[in-house]
């Protein structure tokens, strides 16, 4: 064991820039592989893009025998499976997918391996465990550690399994990493692993270079043709059941022009592989997905991701927005929402076992907030995950462009009244027929135009009533019911007997963007052009995704700084001794033609 800090991170580093081609570790990595490396056992939260697969892929290149990656997803291992070899480190998966498990196993018995990468349901078996003994452990590497905490936003029981495994191997350290973990998770997670209370790395929640925006959805085909529009490069489209996702990936591409395929768990297998792989291969694909889709990839030139309705919680839009700019170069997540979107969630939780029902309604709660707030998205998003940001942050949707906020306290009374007066059963358009003073049939025949909440609405609170409602859906006051009028709940009687009040945001007009003004790429550069072409021939060559060979950011270097020498291009950032060897020579060949 290495008895300082010091030459331990020097040795750290001087890997780090030959294997990955980077002079320093970025955010909390020193801090996560110092610890892996002293054989202390960690749970590192840190977000998406911040380099948590490096934090346990450098150390397995120092320490001696195999580091076991245990992944939720069989393609999320074979994208990182790709990456890591793209490096020259010695890598495997073991899994159902696999055809050369022998060959695999027998490496591992050999000593051959420095990552070995599994699914949760193979590590708890008792089989898998003998297998482990057959060679020296260096570390195991918990990812999406999230999924061990029932409190967890996506709890899978397999995880649970994981620690009598580990326990097998008393000595080997232990590495849980996630994206995603409030307090009370976190404090799961590390109790269900076995680390140690010290053993906490929080490198905090912030992606600055993710633009957050939320909009009312009206024509969700329109919308997500002008992000399309305004964005190039790779994006993910988030829809809530398989119909919508088959109905727009078809609209978006007949639209756009742009190749658009969809993803949900009823495509048979291989289609769904197919669009899968299609896309991660992709430079200017969308795809359109359940949530399903994104955990299982590791992408990292996604430029924009969308969600058409509201994600099931904060945990969960983090999560998924987070799946954009990984590369860490500018990136969009916008949301468009509606109030139904709230009614159905609600009716949902009805379904939630009673135990876990509270904290459901709670995080629902939380996402609501973050919706109809009039102050800065990533202000609102940090302080849900215990951080204290500043109160802008200059890259939002109402930091860029203040809303207006007004209070509707008086007209919201009006619209619960007559919720109430009708017998809570009744749906938006016949109550707004009722508080207009609508001559209407169905409103005479019920004898609504007698209440005395009848024709009480007018002007400009007439039109204010839609986005009254939507804000009163989204706070939990109305409910829809199962058939599909609506129900006072929440804090509407409060809000009625004058205890509490309403206020709402009211949007600015959208300014138009220039097209590309989330890409730092240079626009009509014959030499970032040609390297870009380069990368792409490479890339199919080797089937593999452009990306692995080089990053975008690795290309703008080149154009910019155009070395003229092997040793040149090796300080590069993101140009390791692997990569160096593999493609140096065509890269310079290209550079000295421009």
């Amino acid at each position: 064991m290495v008895e300082t800090a010091v030459p331990l991170l020097d040795s750290a580093r001087e890997r780090l820039k030959a294997v990955f081609g980077f002079d320093g570790f970025r955010g909390r990595q020193a801090e996560v592989v110092e610890r892996v490396l002293s054989g202390q056992s960690t749970l590192a939260v840190m977000p998406t893009g911040a380099g948590k697969s490096l934090t346990y892929q450098l150390p397995a290149t120092m320490l001696g025998g195999t580091c076991v990656v245990i992944s939720p997803l069989i393609a999320l291992m074979h994208d990182q499976l790709r990456s890591a070899r793209a490096n020259g480190i010695r890598a495997a998966t073991l899994t159902s997918a696999d055809a050369d498990w022998r060959e695999t196993q027998d490496a591992y018995r050999a000593g051959e391996l420095d990552l070995l990468y599994v699914a949760p349901e193979r590590a708890s078996q008792p089989a898998f465990r003998d297998f482990l003994g057959a060679a020296p452990l260096a570390l195991f590497a918990v990812d999406e550690a999230h999924c061990v905490s029932e409190w967890g936003h996506d709890f899978r029981p397999d995880y649970r399994m994981l620690r009598g495994l580990m326990d097998a191997f008393p000595d080997v350290p232990r590495l849980a990493l996630t994206a995603t973990a409030d307090s009370q998770t976190r404090r799961d997670v590390m109790a269900q692993l076995g680390i140690p209370d010290g053993g906490l790395v929080l490198a905090g929640f912030d992606r600055p270079n993710i633009r957050y925006a939320i909009r009312l959805r009206d024509n969700p085909v329109r919308q997500l043709a002008t992000l399309m529009a305004e964005q190039p490069g790779p994006g993910i489209v988030y829809a809530p059941t398989r119909r919508k996702v088959e109905d727009l990936a078809g609209k978006l591409g007949a639209a756009t022009g742009r190749p658009v395929l969809p993803y949900h768990a009823g495509l048979d297998p291989q289609t769904r592989a197919a669009n899968q792989a299609a896309f991660v291969a992709s430079e200017d694909m969308v795809i359109v997905a359940t949530v399903a889709f994104g955990m299982g990839i590791d992408k990292p030139d996604v430029r924009f991701v969308a969600h058409v309705g509201v994600p099931k919680s904060i945990e969960g839009y983090y999560q998924e927005t987070g799946r954009a700019g990984r590369d860490g170069d500018p990136a969009r997540a916008t949301m468009f929402w509606g109030a139904g979107d709230f009614a159905t969630a609600r009716q949902r939780l009805a379904e939630v076992d009673e135990a876990r029902r509270g904290a459901e309604i709670a995080r629902l709660n939380a996402l609501a907030g973050l919706v109809e707030t009039a102050e800065c998205r990533r202000a609102v998003l940090l302080r849900h995950f215990g951080e204290d940001p500043p109160a802008e942050c200059g890259n939002c949707d109402n930091c860029l462009e203040k809303p207006g906020v007004t209070d509707v306290t008086e007209l919201a009374r009006k619209l619960l009244s007559a919720v109430y007066r009708t017998g809570q059963s009744f749906g938006m358009g016949h109550l707004q027929k009722v508080l207009t003073g609508s001559e209407d049939e169905r409103v005479r025949q019920r004898g609504h135009d007698r209440l005395s909440v009848f024709g009480i609405v007018e002007g400009e609170d007439a039109r204010l009533l839609q986005p009254v409602a939507r804000a009163l859906q989204a706070r939990g006051d109305l409910v829809a019911t199962e058939h599909g009028g609506l129900a006072l709940g929440g804090s509407a009687r409060a809000i009625l007997k004058g205890e509490a009040e309403v206020e709402i945001v009211v949007p600015p007009k959208r300014s138009k963007r220039r097209r590309g003004d989330s890409t730092p790429n240079p626009v009509g550069d014959p030499l970032f052009d040609a390297l870009r072409e380069l990368r792409r021939e490479l890339a199919i060559e080797g089937q593999v995704p452009p990306y692995v060979i080089f990053h975008d950011a690795t290309l703008r270097e080149m154009a910019a700084q155009r070395p003229a020498s092997l040793a040149a291009l090796g300080q590069l950032p993101g140009v390791g001794a692997k990569k160096l060897e593999a493609y140096g020579e065509q890269f310079l060949r290209t550079i000295a033609r421009h």
